[in-house]
Order: C-alpha cells, then structure tokens, then sequence
C-alpha cells in the first residue's frame, strides 16, 4: 500500500501522483521556490553522508541526469547504474526484487526507470529505505508531472481553473498520465486532448480520471484547439512502444507543433510546453518562442523540484 504524502514527505516513496494531495502538492513547490533562491555553495552539507542509487532500465537524459545534479547539489553522492539490463546480474537473470535489496545496504535512497508498468509499486515493497518512480514503462512519471505543474504554477500564479491541450501519444505517455493526476486534484480544469484515434487515452483511464474531478474533451483535430488555453503540452509518438514500425511509421507525425499553428490558435500567454525528447513533432523554430518553455525552465525545474524532494524526504532536520 502506497503511503500518501499528506503533509509530510520524510521516508516516504514516490512512485504515483496518486499519492498527493492539493497540499502536498504546493509544499513541494513551496521548498522547490526557497532552493532556486539559495546559492549551490551553501547547499552542500543539506545531504552530506547520504547516497542516492540511480537504476535506469530504459534510456533517459534529463530524468537521469537531472536526479543526478539534484542530489550532488544538496551535498549527496550517487552510484549511477545506466543499461543495467545488458550491464548488469540482470543479464544472468537477477530479478529487480534482488537487485534493489543490495542497493538498500549501500544508498539511502534509489530511484529507478523501468520499462513494465506496475514495478516500481513492487521495488517499494522490496526495500525499506524510499523509492523514486524515474517512470514506469506506460505507468506513471510522477517527478515529470511536478516539474511540469511547478512551471504552470509559476507562470500562471494557480493550478485551477486552468483549459489545458495534450497532444500526441495519450495511450502509451506516462507523462501524461501523471499530469491529468495532478491537474485532477485541483478544481475547475479542463483538459482538450488531441491524438490518433489508435492513440487516444484508453477507456479504463479516461472513466478513471474523469471521475477524479478533471474535466476530459476529446477533439480529433488541430482546428478544434480553444484559442484560450493556458498551456499545450505537446508529446511525441513513443517508437519503443510499437510492436509494429509501420504502425509507428504511420502515427509519428499524426499532429507537429508548428509555428503557422501556433500563430493560429495560441494564446498570449499560451505555454508550450513538451517532456521531452523530442522527434520531429515540434518544429525548432518554435524554441525562440517566448512561450516555449520545453528546452528552458521545465528542463531548470525539473532539477529543483527533484531538489525539493530529496530533501524533504531525506533531511532529518
């Protein structure tokens, strides 16, 4: 049973958005907005001594290395294990359950990327010592949604009553799965999402968040797009996921983020924003965009608010 956040964060897993609440939520920020203002040298001795184990099953740049940094800079170390499935006592046929228990002795906490939905539910139940979900397969990517709500929340000053865009891959991303979870908890948000027919959020997670208070549109083309929404959040078709490159083939251009569409249907102050990496569905033209915050504060913020909870979840003061 994952233990909510509610007001205190020490010694706890994080591995669903499921786990917190509107205050919960907006303490984390709270700590993340007093860590951006603090300068790295006095930082140093917040996790002096501690270890942070960083097991990566899938590839990743900005969720690993961002961990990374987020833990180096509060004074911690980390064992850092990239490819383990080809690198590792994987490979002789090591369970996740057996690897996690020896990393417990060494580190003080791991977090982990894996590419089956559900494991990093079974990682927390292995071990004692906290859990960071780094995304699991098409699960959840908790620390994804925070950084991209934080930057919500600092560019529009509130979480509710926002009208949102979600594009792309809604069946398979997990990013986006965490994110409707946030927006869920807050009232008054209306989420416009726009995909593939064969990549629409399933049925089972479209009853399932709708009934979480989140108001869900769905729209099946870029026409449709309110001219009014606070944020896009544009995401790439997911080649992994594909058992058929064809299909992928088919589906990976299905909706681009173009500058024509932009000028179109974005607002003012109509954030663009993407998880990352992408893959040709957001034209480059698009990054000196003073609203196009993929490349610069959700990549900067995805470190502090990292920051945040390692520190609220390890400090022992």
């Amino acid at each position: 049973m994952l233990q909510p956040i509610n007001s205190s964060f020490k010694g706890k897993d994080i591995v669903s958005l499921d786990q917190f609440n509107r205050a919960s939520i907006l303490r984390l920020f709270k700590e993340a907005k007093i860590l951006k203002k603090i300068p790295t040298k006095k930082l140093l001795n917040v996790l002096k001594g501690k270890i942070a184990t960083l097991i990566f099953f899938e590839p990743s740049t900005r969720t690993f290395s961002s961990h990374s940094v987020a833990f180096k800079k509060l004074g911690g170390q980390t064992i850092e294990y990239q490819n383990p499935l080809s690198t590792s006592s994987s490979v002789k046929g090591e369970t996740i359950e057996d690897t996690v228990r020896v990393f417990e002795q060494y580190a003080d906490v791991i977090v982990v990327r894996h590419p089956t939905k559900g494991t990093l539910k079974k990682v927390a139940d292995a071990v004692r010592i906290p859990v960071i979900n780094a995304g699991d397969g098409i699960g959840e990517h908790p620390t994804q949604a925070l950084l991209d709500l934080f930057t919500v929340w600092e560019k529009h000053k509130k979480l509710d009553n926002l009208k949102v865009l979600m594009a792309g891959d809604l069946l398979n991303g997990r990013t986006v799965h965490s994110l409707i979870r946030g927006l869920s908890m807050f009232p008054k948000n209306t989420i416009y999402l726009l995909s593939p027919k064969q990549l629409r959020l399933s049925k089972d997670d479209f009853e399932a968040f709708s009934k979480k208070g989140v108001k869900l549109v769905e729209i099946y083309s870029a026409k449709d797009i309110p001219t009014d929404c606070h944020f896009w959040y544009w995401t790439r078709v997911q080649k992994e996921r594909f058992n058929d490159k064809k299909e992928y083939e088919k589906l990976k251009l299905s909706f681009v983020l173009t500058k024509k569409l932009v000028d179109e249907k974005a607002g003012k102050n109509t954030l663009l924003m993407h998880p990352l990496p992408r893959v040709g569905e957001v034209e480059t033209e698009l990054d000196s965009d003073y609203r196009a915050v993929y490349l610069t504060d959700e990549v900067k913020n995805g470190m502090y608010i990292r920051m945040a909870l390692f520190k609220l979840i390890l400090k022992t003061s």
